[in-house]
């Protein structure tokens, strides 16, 4: 991570995160079944031709959604740069500066695509719900946590996580991240109401 903008409990990888994303079977376990986040060969990701940064900056596919959705990195680095998701919806938008910090929220709101909008108790309403249909969430967040080197119990709380997602859909960094479309025209925001 570059440091500056990073919340604090988003750790520091010394090591490269993408190669476990689709290498330990604790992690794909997680992060396909779970969070809906495949990155087991993120060298055979490619965009929609067209789809870019209306900046003119890279925008790098690393991984998909079930729905054929992108995952892709900003501009040019490594694992800190900023991650933004793209849908075949017609929407895009910022969801982490930086690998590790879309990892945590992968982790602890895997059903962050259903919060825009939505007030404090809905959002409770939909992780109960989540948690009915995926037994043992919990044991399997704290396997893929651990393959990847964190402590479950130092993740920040799924409010924390959608909290960081409405401060990034504004202001400069959802700016620097503005998708163009195939056709040339901008995408939606992904969060362009407000989470309660």
């Amino acid at each position: 991570m570059n440091g500056s903008n990073a919340p604090a409990d988003v750790p520091t990888h010394h090591g490269a995160l993408l190669p476990l994303l689709g290498a330990d079977q604790a992690v794909i376990d997680f992060f396909v079944g779970v969070a809906d986040l495949d990155a087991t060969d993120p060298a055979d990701q490619e965009l929609e031709d067209g789809v870019r940064l209306a900046s003119g900056a890279r925008l790098e596919q690393f991984a998909r959604a079930g729905s054929g959705d992108a995952f892709c990195f900003v501009g040019e680095g490594g694992e800190e740069r900023p991650v933004v998701y793209v849908s075949l919806d017609g929407e895009a938008g910022p969801l982490a500066l930086g690998l590790p910090e879309l990892v945590r929220l992968c982790l602890v709101a895997p059903w962050w695509r259903d919060a825009p909008g939505r007030t404090a108790g809905e959002l409770q309403a939909v992780a109960e719900e989540y948690r009915e249909d995926m037994p043992g969430l919990d044991r399997r967040r704290d396997r893929a946590a651990r393959a990847l080197g964190l402590d479950p119990a130092g993740l920040t709380s799924a409010a924390a996580a959608l909290a960081r997602l409405v401060e990034l859909s504004r202001g400069p960094v959802a700016a620097a991240c503005r998708v163009v479309g195939s056709e040339g025209d901008p995408l939606d925001p992904l969060f362009a109401s407000t989470l309660s």
